[in-house]
């Protein structure tokens, strides 16, 4: 592709405030491709909301990658036996109460697996929400990347709410390379529910000239966000953006 710069969202979460801030900070006209991977709606309280604005706001040309999360997949199968915890079942339940017709229709257009190989020019890449060995339920960290992804270049996934860079290098026949394959892996973190003790909105951009990542932070309005939450979803979903636990 020509362009240079991609943004990486992923875990919105129905989190209004904390989409808006990432995207008025960001000049999307500076962006060349968008990389959506999954759980855009539950928790938050304005689920419908934040597919408005994506659909507002994002050039459809612009998106590369939309998938389905674990909660999307949770949500329009009806299937809650994946959560664990009753309040994330009961959370999962209200919003699917509330989540209306053209949300729904959004959704259903989306990647349902919660993974899809791509390309990005020559280089060969992964959007997965959670990892190879469950797409949707399994997340990728440094420790753990839960199955081989020697074939790709890059490796975009979501679902553990913590950001994170880092290259892996599998064994291979290229003398050229010093018989390594590097494969670079990738998560933004969530714009809607951090969990990696910090308040901000979390995400990323990439130069794919020169393979730069940003894993960025912006603070907004968690007060405003807060007020807003259903009576019917649990207090811990509230309470946990004050502290990006």
């Amino acid at each position: 592709m020509k362009g240079q710069m991609i943004l990486i969202l992923s875990d919105i979460h129905g989190n209004l405030e904390a989409l808006k801030a990432v995207l008025y900070k960001e000049d999307l006209t500076n962006v060349s491709g968008i990389i959506l991977l999954g759980d855009l709606i539950d928790y938050g309280p304005h689920s419908n909301e934040v597919i408005q604005l994506l659909m507002d706001e994002l050039p459809e040309e612009k998106i590369l990658i939309n998938l389905w999360g674990n909660h999307e997949n949770a949500i329009l199968t009806e299937t809650f036996t994946g959560f664990s915890s009753q309040r994330g079942i009961e959370s999962a339940k209200y919003t699917s109460s509330i989540l209306n017709c053209k949300s729904r229709d959004y959704l259903e257009k989306l990647e349902p697996s919660g993974i899809k190989p791509f390309r990005l020019g020559v280089k060969k890449c992964l959007a997965v929400h959670g990892s190879l060995d469950n797409t949707l339920w399994t997340s990728i960290f440094p420790e753990n990347i839960h199955g081989n992804y020697k074939e790709y270049d890059y490796v975009f996934s979501g679902h553990s709410h913590y950001p994170h860079c880092f290259d892996v290098f599998y064994e291979n026949e290229d003398p050229a390379y010093r018989n390594k394959k590097r494969v670079l892996f990738l998560n933004p973190g969530s714009v809607g529910q951090p969990r990696d003790h910090s308040p901000y909105a979390s995400y990323a951009l990439m130069d794919l000239k020169t393979e730069e990542v940003q894993l960025k932070k912006v603070p907004y309005d968690v007060k405003k966000t807060i007020k807003h939450f259903s009576d019917q979803v649990d207090e811990f979903y509230k309470t946990r953006l004050k502290r990006g636990i």
